[in-house]
């Protein structure tokens, strides 16, 4: 019986939190929504709710346009690392995917190829693994692999 009672208070806390991020996401207003988040976020956290805060705490810094916050924290935490990546890759920077894949960030380098690819640039594909590592079978897959299957 207590411990019903502790999971209720405990899904009460989760939504109240949760609310609050929303509210202030859906305002754009990105300081009180990160705010909010990062009291509860937990990287690694055998809590799965504060490890999906976590993550919405990297997804609200790429939102929010913290960039230098991403890569910061980067330096440590891979979902920091993996979310600026992805953020570059969404915004077509191949430019700062080949910088971090030349300082051995394997998710850059695999979005990177697979940027290229996304364009029609097959030959800068195959370029970038063998200028960055041409030892990276999995690197070298994505370069040559049909379009589809990217």
């Amino acid at each position: 019986m207590w411990y019903a009672r502790r999971e209720v208070h405990h899904t009460d806390v989760v939504e109240h939190w949760a609310a609050a991020v929303r509210a202030a996401e859906n305002r754009g207003d990105w300081d009180e929504a990160i705010s909010v988040i990062s009291s509860v976020a937990e990287c690694f956290s055998l809590d799965y709710v504060r490890h999906d805060a976590h993550l919405w705490h990297m997804d609200l810094l790429a939102e929010a346009g913290r960039l230098d916050e991403l890569a910061m924290r980067g330096e440590t935490d891979t979902h920091a690392r993996r979310r600026l990546d992805r953020l570059f890759y969404e915004e077509d920077r191949d430019d700062d995917l080949r910088r971090r894949a030349q300082h051995g960030d394997k998710t850059a380098l695999y979005l990177l190829v697979r940027l290229f690819r996304r364009r029609g640039e097959d030959t800068a594909a195959v370029q970038a693994v063998t200028a960055i590592d041409e030892t990276d079978a999995y690197a070298l897959k994505l370069a040559h692999e049909t379009l589809a299957d990217t």
